[in-house]
């Protein structure tokens, strides 16, 4: 769906801010680490990205959350259903991740719940024929 650079907090004592090759799916968002340029510059686009990711699936979320801009950039945070938060950051230029990732978690959760709904009128149809045999 979409594929850019993110800036994750990380959760160390510092909490420093680390750049992430980002693809947003169906299924949720995959962070991959970005590889060293060789350059010291903080603005440097990630050219290439570890193959190991950590995902971050959307029927693990519950929001996308805590928007603010600052800078020229945009601040927000991801909360998950244990209730972790996992802040990030990106430019403002441009289509913004956050309004993405919370477009296509409202997408994956209303899917479920279309499909929550079809198997309740799946069931008790199938209820409702067992009866009338019985």
């Amino acid at each position: 769906m979409r594929e850019g650079v993110l800036e994750k907090r990380s959760s160390g004592l510092l909490q420093l801010w680390k750049k992430k090759r980002c693809v947003l799916t169906e299924e949720g968002l995959r962070l991959h680490d970005c590889k060293e340029t060789g350059t010291e510059d903080e603005d440097a686009p990630c050219v290439a990205f570890g193959s190991k990711a950590k995902e971050l699936r959307f029927e693990r979320m519950t929001t996308v959350d805590c928007v603010e801009y600052k800078r020229g950039l945009v601040y927000f945070t991801v909360v998950m259903a244990t209730g972790k938060e996992i802040d990030f950051r990106c430019s403002q230029e441009g289509t913004a991740w956050n309004a993405e990732i919370a477009l296509a978690l409202v997408r994956f959760k209303n899917l479920q719940a279309v499909q929550t709904g079809k198997n309740r009128h799946l069931s008790a149809a199938h209820l409702s024929t067992w009866r009338e045999q019985v």
